[in-house]
């Protein structure tokens, strides 16, 4: 099947002085350029979801970049024989993700960050290179893991990102002693939520660097169970990042 169609997934968290600015410019390219998804602007930086032929998305990449403060923005990369997204949208929010704990700012302070093949060569020796066991700690809502998750994760079965603060402070003893690692779709959940568990004073924790699509970017998808769903008409993405079926979904 071919597969013309560049998707791109790309955030930062870096302030951003005049969001509503920053909206009408990126919107006006955007808008030029004919491609489609969401970019979210907000005072901690921004999160986007584009698609389309590959040199209008990349033109529109570099305009992110040029958003002051934005220069390394790294995007994940995936292929589809079709566009996901239906039209294309900046909004302004107040966070990327919404957590309410204002003191979480990934912008000041980055918790540490494991690679994918770091992490892959932790789960095939069952700990990591200090001898720790390794948790991996998701942050996603139930419909999420339901579709798929690394094997033996924790589980906190919520609902939405605002419930993980609550979730953690039931599930310590769980975590105690061992190297945790959080992880999500992209990488801004588990960012926050290892930032937070260091303020808990839960020193060994990483969060997996740019979240499961990186990890099956840079790994064969090994120790992954299932698809990953992904917030785009694709429904969802196997190891190898190709789209799947919508029939791998849970009813």
């Amino acid at each position: 099947m071919s597969m013309p169609i560049l998707n791109l997934a790309a955030y930062q968290f870096s302030p951003v002085a005049e969001p509503q600015v920053t909206r009408r410019t990126l919107g006006a390219v955007g808008r030029a350029l004919d491609i489609k998804g969401t970019i979210l602007v907000t005072p901690e930086g921004l999160n986007a979801f584009l698609a389309g032929k590959e040199e209008p998305c990349r033109k529109m990449l570099a305009c992110l970049r040029e958003v002051p403060g934005f220069v390394a923005m790294y995007a994940k990369e995936s292929w589809s024989a079709q566009v996901p997204f239906m039209r294309f949208k900046v909004k302004v929010k107040k966070e990327i993700i919404r957590m309410d704990h204002p003191t979480i700012r990934p912008a000041d302070q980055r918790a540490p960050a494991v690679d994918g093949q770091t992490l892959a060569r932790w789960l095939d020796q069952g700990h990591d290179d200090a001898g720790n066991a390794v948790v991996m700690l998701d942050t996603r809502n139930g419909y999420e893991v339901g579709v798929g998750m690394f094997k033996n994760a924790l589980d906190l079965k919520i609902q939405k990102f605002t419930e993980f603060p609550g979730a953690v402070h039931k599930n310590r003893d769980a975590l105690r002693g061992k190297t945790v690692v959080s992880y999500c779709t992209g990488g801004i959940r588990c960012e926050k939520a290892a930032l937070f568990m260091h303020k808990l004073g839960m020193t060994n924790v990483y969060q997996l660097d740019g979240g499961i699509l990186k990890y099956f970017a840079e790994t064969d998808g090994r120790h992954w169970q299932g698809e990953c769903f992904v917030f785009d008409e694709r429904a969802a993405l196997s190891g190898d990042l190709t789209p799947r079926d919508t029939d791998v979904l849970p009813s």
